[in-house]
């Protein structure tokens, strides 16, 4: 079964980053995604220039999405604006 795994960082509080004790992920299960979902995340590895967002916003999110596909492991790290509800809802914090 192929996975998104999904990780969030930044923030105001430095989520994920240095010495937070914060961690922010989850996973998809990429064969229960709607075709048009599918498409949302192949455009997000195909391309992630597009989705680095500007810079302005210095406590933005970032993720970092990771899958296992096809054999192959390929990572892309977004902005949170490229990022949907859909996947972002699956991000929980832990300690």
């Amino acid at each position: 079964m192929d996975k998104l795994t999904i990780e969030r960082k930044g923030g105001i509080g430095g989520f994920g980053q240095g010495n937070s004790p914060v961690k922010s992920s989850g996973e998809l299960d990429l064969s229960s995604l709607s075709a048009a979902q599918k498409t949302h995340i192949e455009a997000l590895f195909a391309n992630p220039g597009a989705h680095q967002g500007t810079g302005k916003v210095s406590h933005s999110f970032r993720y970092c999405l990771s899958r296992k596909a096809g054999g192959k492991e390929q990572s892309v790290e977004v902005d949170e604006s490229a990022v949907p509800e859909w996947i972002s809802r699956v991000v929980t914090d832990r300690l």
